[in-house]
């Protein structure tokens, strides 16, 4: 297993810099799809809802990668891959804490009967540019 320096930890944590989250298809071929992205315990964490594609993925194959960049400094990123671990638990209070970090607002596209999902990638490949301790 692999694990994010504190510069790294800091870099995904203190920016709110669009990132791309990578999965399995089916049949093999990735779907990549942007999310917000943030740090915890030096695993990096995201959310969805159930029955979108990212989930319906993880929940068939847990294994995912995610990049994020700088987009002031293309050459100042992140790239993890690992396993991700999906609940249902703390999900709704999760997607608020992202929409703060990524829009200065709580979450504001909540739907009626939709069940949010919180995603954990711990990092088993870590690369990364411009993030030198």
């Amino acid at each position: 297993m692999a694990k994010l320096s504190d510069v790294q930890r800091a870099f995904v944590h203190d920016n709110p810099f669009a990132a791309v989250l990578t999965t399995l298809r089916a049949d093999g071929s990735p779907h990549s799809t942007v999310i917000w992205v943030d740090e915890e315990g030096g695993d990096l964490v995201f959310n969805t809802a159930q029955g979108r594609t990212k989930e319906r993925n993880l929940v068939r194959d847990p294994r995912g990668s995610i990049v994020m960049i700088d987009p002031a400094d293309p050459y100042r990123w992140i790239a993890a891959s690992g396993r991700v671990e999906l609940t249902t638990e703390g999900a709704d209070a999760q997607i608020d804490v992202l929409a703060l970090k990524y829009t200065g607002a709580p979450y504001a596209m909540h739907r009626e009967g939709e069940i949010r999902v919180s995603a954990r990638l711990s990092p088993e490949r870590i690369s990364a540019v411009g993030l030198s301790e």
